[in-house]
């Protein structure tokens, strides 16, 4: 039998085989991601892990797909539901301030901490918006929704095979190697002719529209490593060649603890695609879709660490907006070391960020009673804290990520009200609940907590609390 963790670990090593093949560059992506993650290993040794083992760094991949309407949201979720994967994170990409993202989305992955150190395999998942009068009239609103009515993502059988994988949590053998077979293949680039004037008159609103409603199928729009030294690796791709988008997304490199998610990618590649013209005929052109992202995780922040991210990132718009010719990453770097703790434990004593906490083997035992919270039980040796990883997503950075590779800003006319999406109702479209990643990642860090006092057997006056 096949479990699901194997499943999901397999389908993430199938699908960067396939993406590999589909889009080179993103081959060099994962070389050159190996090759830095090597070199830092060497140089810190053990320190190099703080933050996952190097074979889960490695393995590590977050691919990102894009469907059209509820429906094909639920059967998505029936995929990724087999390979034990949830939706966490609700994410608006219509209010960037740059470029018109008609989409909302969700990340699917495991939430167990177990089955996040077997495979951390992670899918943003984005679904068009089509009744947001801001970016499509009633007429084009009507000729998407007929589109999309009309085509079938994921076949009957794979879907099937699915429910089976969620319901029982694994496969036999023969069923999981068809599911792998028919799971990647809905992902693979179709080689059908896209209409070239429906998939225009999309672009010109947005080219994610384009890419979501104007083929008749969906597929990977890109994959991402996780790299330990992010600045590192986009020098590298430079050198050889290789075209970057212009910035690294997310918070700047400094001295302090790596927090949340950094991300950056190489542009988005025309790639040779067959067109149908108006009058029928085929013909190859080129479409710019897909590229290759790379990603370094750090600490996960709380609600009031996340609070104080956004902040800076406002204070860092400010900034660069009164003074143009400064460089943005050392603003703000000067931010960060005037307003962000420094170290880890001072993170844990403001509560800015989410740690397990584990009994120290070589506590004191000299007979003494541990004392009452956890900042003196860190400080006096009776516990040790390990950095909670960051397993989701940040909406700015996304939206970055997704314009740097657009073909054109795109069209939103805010003369019109947009239409209210959150995550309850998305939860309703999905037929599933979208988890919040703050209430997850606080009851790993409370669950270790309450492991802690039992192993102290503390009583109730004693027993170490994170709020």
């Amino acid at each position: 039998m096949t479990s699901q963790w194997q499943l999901r670990a397999a389908f993430a090593a199938r699908l960067s085989e396939m993406y590999g093949r589909e889009v080179p560059a993103y081959t060099t992506l994962v070389d050159v991601s190996r090759e830095v993650n090597e070199e830092v290993l060497r140089a810190q040794g053990a320190g190099a892990e703080r933050l996952g083992s190097i074979s889960r760094v490695t393995a590590e991949r977050h691919g990102a797909i894009r469907v059209g309407t509820p429906r094909e949201m639920r059967q998505v979720a029936r995929v990724f539901g087999a390979l034990g994967m949830h939706p966490v994170g609700f994410y608006d990409l219509r209010e960037a301030p740059v470029g018109a993202v008609p989409v909302v989305s969700t990340a699917f992955r495991p939430i167990a901490r177990d089955e996040l150190a077997r495979n951390p395999f992670r899918v943003f998942t984005s679904m068009l918006t089509p009744d947001d009068p801001r970016f499509f009239d009633a007429r084009l609103r009507a000729g998407l929704e007929t589109f999309l009515a009309g085509r079938e993502l994921f076949p009957p059988e794979l879907l099937a095979l699915s429910d089976r994988a969620e319901a029982e949590g694994e496969l036999p053998e023969a069923e999981a190697e068809r599911f792998l077979h028919l799971a990647v293949r809905a992902f693979e680039l179709s080689s059908e002719p896209v209409d070239k004037a429906w998939y225009e008159t999309l672009e010109r609103v947005s080219a994610v529209a384009a890419d979501i409603g104007g083929v008749r199928s969906t597929h990977v729009n890109h994959l991402t490593p996780r790299v330990l030294d992010i600045d590192e690796l986009y020098r590298r791709m430079k050198e050889r060649g290789i075209e970057m988008i212009d910035t690294i997304q997310g918070p700047p490199r400094w001295d302090g603890p790596d927090l949340l998610l950094r991300q950056t990618s190489f542009r988005a590649l025309a790639e040779p695609r067959a067109q149908r013209a108006p009058d029928g005929s085929v013909f190859t052109g080129a479409l710019r879709v897909r590229f290759g992202e790379v990603e370094a995780r750090g600490i996960a922040l709380t609600r009031e660490g996340r609070a104080l991210y956004d902040r800076l990132l406002t204070l860092v718009d400010q900034q660069a907006a009164a003074h143009p010719t400064a460089d943005r990453g050392e603003l703000a770097r000067a931010l960060w070391t005037e307003h962000v703790p420094s170290t880890e434990r001072q993170l844990a004593a403001r509560r800015l960020a989410y740690f397990t906490y584990h009994v120290t083997p070589g506590r004191p035992r000299d007979g003494s009673r541990p004392p009452a919270g956890v900042g003196a039980l860190v400080e006096q040796g009776w516990l040790r804290a390990d950095p909670i990883v960051y397993e989701d997503f940040l909406p700015r950075s996304a939206a970055g990520i997704f314009q740097s590779n657009l073909t054109g800003d795109g069209v939103r006319n805010d003369q019109h009200a947009g239409t209210d999406y959150d995550s309850e109702w998305l939860s309703g479209a999905i037929g599933r609940q979208v988890l919040d990643p703050f209430a997850l990642y606080e009851q790993q860090q409370n669950d270790s907590l309450a492991q802690a006092a039992h192993v102290l057997e503390l009583d109730g006056a004693g027993e170490p609390r994170a709020t």
